[in-house]
């Protein structure tokens, strides 16, 4: 649970810290995994078009995971949907430890609520987010990440997830 996360999750100075959830189309059919890192606010979108599964979504986040270095897959925080229920798998696969934020709580994952209301700009409640090709939600997720934002000093996600990625480890903490 969310009260078993470290402290260091809450005051945002150590990157890769981890916010999820789903966004869900037309017909709970199609959904859209996204994730938001919490110090950088680097929010990362996945179109799972056939189905939202524990399998699917694990398969998606183990991929994304797989891409970035240790320093920046620190901790997940999902709400308690069904289609978490393999985190254990996601932890195993991943090296990710998942916490749960508590049920009705959706201001536990505020990071990764903000972005998805930023993400439904482009992808409205209603709609088939099946029709999306791979190319355009990266288009949209590389646009939101270039989004200079207020409280991050007017940087964008994307430039303080570079300075993070690429700062000697440990050195950004």
């Amino acid at each position: 649970m969310i009260d078993q996360r470290p402290a260091e999750v809450e005051n945002r100075e150590q990157v890769g810290h981890w916010e999820g959830d789903l966004i869900v189309g037309l017909g709970s059919v199609s959904a859209m995994m996204t994730l938001r890192e919490r110090k950088t606010q680097y929010g990362i979108i996945v179109n799972l078009p056939k189905d939202h599964t524990a399998a699917s979504v694990n398969a998606a986040a183990i991929a994304v995971f797989r891409t970035l270095p240790p320093h920046l897959k620190r901790s997940l925080t999902w709400d308690q949907g069904v289609e978490m229920s393999w985190h254990e798998k996601l932890t195993q696969a991943s090296g990710v430890p998942v916490y749960f934020a508590e049920r009705s709580s959706p201001w536990q994952r505020g990071a990764n609520e903000n972005f998805n209301g930023l993400a439904r700009q482009y992808f409205p409640k209603g709609t088939d987010l099946a029709v999306h090709s791979a190319h355009h939600v990266a288009k949209v997720t590389r646009e939101l990440n270039e989004r200079p934002r207020k409280t991050l000093s007017y940087d964008t996600p994307a430039a303080r997830l570079r300075a993070e990625r690429d700062a000697p480890f440990g050195a950004m903490n």
